[in-house]
């Protein structure tokens, strides 16, 4: 016959533990009980204990005790009413299974068919496990392990023989558990199993009064340190006892802290907060938050686990397409990246201090997390290659083709999970450690499974090496203090609306992320990755401890010599050093800002047919583009424009300078105008500004060859134009012409 269903179709409760096997969630089965998953073996002491109280010929009888039967008749005769049943554990596990029916002797005779039937199926072992993990203990608490948390917070197997022999004797009275009840009676019988297995040899004398002295416990809480990854883990079903990577000691810590932040936030109408921590080293989580919330739970999503939904991913994408360029050759850590005022198709990126610097080192431009240099770097590195390393890289939330995304991929057009993002970050300077990293576990012994890190050691290292730059909130002498203390890197990120704040960060040994926000999306005006999220990562790390920071892959990185002022491949004509790159990259651009002019004695510029080339001095020139120039010299005053062609030299120069020596800054190339109508009527003016490398230069406007008038050092001009397209010619006091096609629109 079949065994009874029930024996493998248990509803269970989910329990989820951490790295040691302490609880960090739990949630009650669908009938109200709190029924973990069976034991994996009973323990020696429980099994003892519980043998000797129940059941002494469990290893010999073949699930129904005929001594035990006769025994209890026997007794049942002389008391004149029912005081034994005969019942074996076999037999008790035969009328847990069939659902505690009536104490009847047609049931009685059902229950030892059942035993016997068990008998033959199942070995002691199994029996017994069986009967451990169903056995009533009290009120809804069933089974030995949900007992175990429930009454002394430590599982089956460290339990001590006091606590081993209360559960034994417990499901023959379970009511006596409560407070109440009484639990004197509970204790005696307790310490009267104590005493026979001191009989039998199980403890000392000395075992036995120490046991005699443990208090009898009361029905405890179980933790719920972690119970949004609870929900997500078990969204599609999932196994009732998961067993995670997480520390229980550092999720409660970090949740106090993530607590103590989240008022404060709060009182700003920041009211979400979410945490995960990766042990990099090992490529595990240790600490998991899935959203903090403070404030009205239904408005806010408390129930949501944000840590594991998209979100604007800000600026955390920029040292992914850094990294990704030095491997590609297409940048050095130093290379200049241009930061002018950027039109692409009506998109107009703006830096977050809405200031442009001109040129800026690549690896500058990251540590200052700068939105115009890093568009400009994803138009060249392009979007749809971007977008296919970011997958390779792990990001499973990108829904929208590379298209869809265009060049607002790196600045916040992308969706990420911070679980995903962290975990990124993770393998980036595990990968620089080790040469190759798995992503992060969260499950215990399951390692996800995923494609090779597209970044080489040698560019994430050098990645991280930027982000060492990134500049912390607060004043400059507190964070010396906490720089000298331990090396960390990290990136923050503000999504566009004030909607998200990301900080994700390093050490040596854990990688840290944080969100912050609101889980309904509605903006708060003082959000902000550096004073929002950011605090809470650098607490965090204060919780982790000091670790070293990891050397430098020197088998992954080779030695190039390039200029110290622009970053490219010195030419033979720069003040040159040596710097790293990648291994296998080949990035191969010479400098193309350093030129060789020739100076007369007076340090005008000349050439060979204005003056002779014997009274000619030769020198080699840092010279950037009139518009980064223009922008670049307002933060570096030490940068010298090149000097003027002589008078006399300035006609034939034309001839060898073919790129005119002034640009335009606004309106930005292949924007549309609108001007709108003044008060009285008329149409407004839009004004055009020019810069010139010489900052003496004097330049002469024409609109549609119509002469409008000269500037000098300072070229602003208000045009008045009708709508539809125009030219904008400029000529220098040298001859030097620059044309602009621009388009003003109309009323309508």
């Amino acid at each position: 016959a079949p065994l009874p269903a029930a024996l493998t179709a248990s509803d269970y409760a989910t329990l989820m533990l951490d790295r040691q096997g302490r609880p960090l969630a739990a949630r009650i089965a669908a009938d109200q009980q709190w029924r973990f998953a069976p034991v994996a073996r009973v323990p020696d002491k429980y099994r003892r204990a519980l043998l000797t109280f129940e059941d002494r010929r469990f290893e010999a009888h073949p699930g129904v005790d005929p001594l035990a039967v006769l025994r209890a008749a026997r007794d049942n005769l002389a008391a004149g009413r029912v005081v034994s049943g005969g019942s074996t554990l076999t037999m008790q596990l035969a009328r847990l299974l069939r659902a505690d029916p009536p104490r009847t002797f047609p049931e009685k005779a059902r229950e030892a068919v059942l035993a016997l039937q068990l008998e033959w199926h199942l070995d002691k072992d199994e029996i017994l496990r069986q009967y451990a993990s169903r056995a009533p203990f009290g009120g809804n608490t069933v089974g030995l392990r949900a007992a175990a948390w429930r009454y002394f917070q430590r599982p089956p197997e460290q339990l001590s023989w006091a606590e081993a022999a209360l559960l034994a004797v417990l499901p023959n009275s379970p009511a006596l558990i409560h407070p109440g009840r009484d639990r004197e009676r509970l204790r005696a019988k307790r310490d009267r199993l104590l005493e026979t297995l001191r009989e039998q040899g199980a403890l000392d004398r000395d075992d036995l009064t120490l046991a005699r002295l443990e208090p009898l416990p009361r029905v405890q809480a179980l933790p719920s340190l972690a119970p949004r990854l609870l929900d997500t883990l078990t969204a599609g079903g999932g196994a009732p006892l998961l067993r995670t990577t997480l520390d229980a000691d550092l999720q409660r810590r970090v949740r106090d802290l993530a607590d103590h932040h989240g008022q404060r936030l709060g009182r700003q109408g920041v009211h979400n907060l979410a945490v995960v921590v990766i042990d990099h080293r090992a490529m595990a989580v240790r600490a998991y938050l899935g959203n903090v919330n403070h404030g009205d739970p239904l408005t806010y999503g408390a129930a949501v686990d944000i840590a594991a939904r998209p979100r604007s991913t800000g600026s955390v994408l920029k040292p992914l397409l850094y990294g990704s360029m030095l491997d590609a050759g297409q940048l050095l850590p130093g290379t200049l990246v241009s930061d002018l005022p950027t039109n692409y198709g009506g998109y107009s990126p703006e830096n977050f201090d809405r200031e442009y610097r001109g040129a800026v080192p690549a690896h500058e431009a990251l540590a200052r997390s700068l939105n115009v240099p890093a568009v400009r770097m994803l138009r060249r590195y392009g979007v749809g290659r971007f977008h296919d390393q970011l997958r390779a890289l792990g990001m499973t939330t990108l829904f929208r083709p590379a298209d869809g995304y265009g060049l607002t991929l790196v600045l916040g057009g992308a969706e990420g999970t911070l679980m995903e993002l962290t975990g990124i970050y993770a393998r980036l300077i595990a990968t620089a450690r080790d040469g190759a990293a798995p992503p992060a576990a969260l499950l215990s012994g399951v390692h996800p499974v995923a494609a090779p890190f597209p970044i080489s050691p040698g560019a994430a290292w050098l990645t991280l090496d930027a982000l060492r730059e990134v500049a912390r909130p607060g004043t400059a002498r507190q964070w010396r203090l906490y720089r000298s203390s331990q090396p960390i890197v990290w990136k923050t990120g503000t999504s566009y609306g004030l909607r998200d704040a990301w900080a994700i960060g390093s050490n040596g040994r854990y990688t840290v992320g944080v969100w912050a926000g609101n889980g309904n999306g509605e903006p708060a005006p003082h959000l902000g990755g550096a004073g929002t999220a950011a605090p809470l990562m650098l607490d965090v790390f204060s919780l982790l401890g000091t670790e070293p920071w990891p050397a430098p892959p020197l088998n992954d990185l080779k030695t190039v010599r390039a200029c110290v002022d622009d970053g490219y491949l010195a030419g033979g004509r720069c003040r040159a050093e040596d710097v790293l790159a990648p291994l296998h990259s080949h990035f191969q651009t010479v400098t193309p800002h350093h030129r060789r002019v020739h100076l007369d004695a007076n340090g005008q510029r000349v050439h060979s047919g204005c003056e002779s080339v014997a009274n000619m001095r030769a020198r080699d020139w840092f010279v950037l583009p009139p518009a980064q120039a223009w922008f670049y010299r307002q933060r570096h005053p030490d940068y010298r424009p090149l000097p003027a062609w002589r008078a006399d030299c300035a006609a034939g120069a034309r001839a060898l300078d073919t790129t005119p020596p002034m640009a335009v800054i606004y309106p930005h190339a292949g924007a549309g105008l609108f001007i709108p109508r003044e008060l009285g009527g008329e149409r407004g003016r839009a004004v055009f500004r020019v810069v010139h490398e010489r900052p003496g230069a004097s330049l002469f406007w024409h609109l549609d060859d119509q002469y409008l008038g000269r500037t000098d050092h300072f070229h602003e001009w208000a045009l008045r134009a009708s709508p539809g397209w125009h030219t904008l010619t400029l000529v220098d006091d040298q001859g030097f012409r620059l044309q602009r096609r621009f388009k003003v629109l109309g009323d309508h």
